[in-house]
């Protein structure tokens, strides 16, 4: 055996030994990765009622919202038509009712005006 022959067969025997020590680790990062995948797989299985029922709850909240839409609608027609009738009101009775309270006012103090003199 020649001297290039030991130099070859000793780079075989440590190139053999280095992939021996980079193999172990590979193989455990390989183990690791099967349980990252294997918990991502049960939290997929878990999270996916959890979505439904929250997409569920979704529906039913948009659909009371609507419900509420449609009262709160109501009720700004009635504020708008009690402001219309209040306004109404005090166009068509405010004058007369001003009116009406100066005459008595005034009918109120001449009769204690007379009753003063009498």
């Amino acid at each position: 055996m020649t001297g290039g022959d030991i130099a070859g067969l000793i780079a075989a025997v440590a190139f053999v030994v280095l992939v021996t020590l980079l193999a172990v680790p590979l193989l455990k990062l390989g183990k690791v990765l099967d349980e990252a995948g294997a918990a991502v797989r049960r939290l997929s299985d878990d999270t996916r009622p959890l979505i439904t029922e929250t997409t569920t709850a979704v529906t039913q909240v948009n659909e009371q919202m609507q419900n509420v839409d449609t009262i709160t609608t109501g009720a700004a027609q009635v504020a708008t038509n009690v402001s219309a009738l209040t306004a109404l009101f005090a166009a068509t009775l405010g004058s007369p009712v001003v009116k009406l309270a100066a005459f008595t006012y005034g009918v109120r103090g001449a009769v204690s005006g007379r009753r003063k003199k009498a």
